[in-house]
């Protein structure tokens, strides 16, 4: 039975990661799987494996793209604020 997760800790960086964006991309690789097992129960196994391994390293990709680019929104952020504090100090 799968446990009930309470709480995540995420990093400040990946506070503005676009969640709705991370949801399609899983459910598009999850189409994308159940089109694999079709795909194999008609007996096309070599087909099956390569959606999968193709699907496998473009969701890796697009995910990670999107953590990179929370990444240097926070970044821009962090700059932003930084240069605002920067004029009054002095």
């Amino acid at each position: 039975m799968a446990k009930k997760v309470r709480s995540v800790r995420v990093p400040q960086e990946l506070a503005g990661l676009d969640l709705s964006a991370l949801i399609r991309e899983c459910a598009s690789h999850l189409r994308d799987l159940e089109s694999a097992v079709l795909l194999s129960t008609q007996g096309n196994r070599e087909a099956a494996d390569a959606l999968v391994k193709a699907r496998r390293a473009d969701l890796g990709r697009r995910v990670g793209n999107l953590v990179w680019e929370a990444k240097l929104r926070h970044q821009e952020a962090a700059r932003a604020l930084e240069a605002e504090k920067k004029p009054s100090e002095t």
